[in-house]
């Protein structure tokens, strides 16, 4: 069952499951204001990702629901999640028009990350990976968001314009023609 390629459920999957329920998870804890365990569970998702490529290769599971169920984790746990996170922190302390076009920003990343993936999946095939990436991966983008978190934590970066601003340009990166190394 676990090592079935055509069992929904095999090995591989449920570790995808897992990242999804992390990312989920850590949603609810930015909500209510714990950042901490959030990352914690932002950290979890990652090493499953990367986890359940792995499983998949070695043990010759990977399959069309498998890219696509990867790519829903990757949207929750790598482009929701994190700017979820990243907003919520620098919108602590404003409100009104600011409020508003700032969480435009995050909305118009969020579209970049969905439209990246779906672009991923439809050049994709079971199995091959890629020497390169075509602009920057979903995981890469939530890790930059993670740093610019970092920053404006830190009163490094203070400005949530500034901020904005580079979460926009990250959101411009997700699409580019950047060629990024795949590890």
């Amino acid at each position: 069952m676990l090592f079935d390629k055509n069992n929904r459920f095999n090995l591989a999957n449920l570790i995808t499951f897992g990242n999804i329920a992390s990312g989920l998870i850590a949603i609810h804890f930015i909500v209510h204001g714990d950042f901490f365990t959030a990352i914690i569970l932002a950290w979890i998702a990652g090493a499953l990702d990367i986890a359940d490529g792995k499983v998949a290769r070695k043990y010759n599971l990977s399959t069309e629901f498998g890219i696509q169920v990867d790519s829903y984790a990757d949207f929750i746990s790598f482009v929701v999640m994190p700017s979820f996170l990243l907003y919520y922190a620098i919108t602590a302390e404003v409100s009104g028009t600011t409020e508003l076009i700032i969480g435009l920003v995050f909305i118009g990343y969020i579209i970049s990350g969905l439209r990246r993936l779906i672009e991923f999946n439809l050049k994709s095939e079971e199995g091959e990976v890629a020497k390169f990436f075509e602009g920057v991966p979903t995981p890469l983008g939530a890790i930059l968001q993670w740093v610019l978190y970092l920053l404006f934590s830190y009163n490094i970066i203070s400005n949530p314009w500034i901020i904005a601003l580079l979460v926009a340009v990250i959101a411009w990166s997700l699409n580019s023609k950047l060629k990024i190394p795949h590890p």
